[in-house]
């Protein structure tokens, strides 16, 4: 379906760009090119999504690891004749229930750990499309550009074309103002949640 998309969103645009009146010499371009993957990469916010997600991958993997350590050291246990045989009926039957306990948690933390990662992939990559759309439409609106494309969706592009850096530096400028409106935002909550003192 997304390679569908992308030729005829191409065909499209060779359509439209055969129809369109050529440019005098030395006339800007209409249109312009971003590197999308490089925002991700290279801008504050990607950084800092990027470091979001490695920190839930990070503490879901320990939880998965520390629930195959103990579910390795209880099966040990349940293979060593000599353990079992030092061991009550009681304790044995608790035993094999803490391997059946730890098994079902096992898989468990498996499924939410997939499903939990794909969550994040997917939030982080719909809050950087809106928010490169955003500077794109920045940075065409400073320029005049009637249109800019991802990268991705062209088959060439010249290097004039390239906006990523001033998208870039468009998403930059974008994050430090959220982030300057948001510790704002805190210090007045903090100072309303203060206690008055007399």
């Amino acid at each position: 379906m997304k390679r569908y998309f992308t030729w005829t969103l191409a065909a499209s645009l060779l359509a439209g760009s055969l129809g369109a009146a050529p440019l005098e010499a030395g006339e800007p371009s209409p249109v312009g090119v971003v590197n999308f993957g490089l925002c991700y990469q290279d801008s504050k916010l990607g950084k800092q999504e990027a470091a979001n997600f490695e920190g839930i991958r990070t503490q879901m993997t320990t939880l998965l690891e520390d629930t195959e350590k103990q579910l390795n050291d209880v099966a040990t246990k349940l293979k060593d004749s000599d353990y079992l045989d030092g061991l009550s009926p009681e304790a044995e039957n608790e035993l094999k229930a803490k391997f059946s306990l730890l098994n079902e948690e096992m898989n468990r933390y498996q499924n939410q750990y997939y499903q939990v990662l794909n969550q994040a992939q997917m939030r982080i990559g719909q809050n950087l499309v809106g928010v490169v759309a955003l500077a794109s439409e920045n940075i065409a609106k400073k320029r005049k550009l009637s249109m800019v494309f991802n990268r991705e969706a062209c088959f060439f592009s010249d290097n004039e074309l390239d906006l990523t850096l001033d998208v870039i530096a468009e998403m930059d400028r974008m994050f430090e103002q959220e982030m300057r409106a948001q510790a704002t935002a805190n210090q007045t909550a903090t100072n309303q949640a203060a206690p008055l003192t007399h």
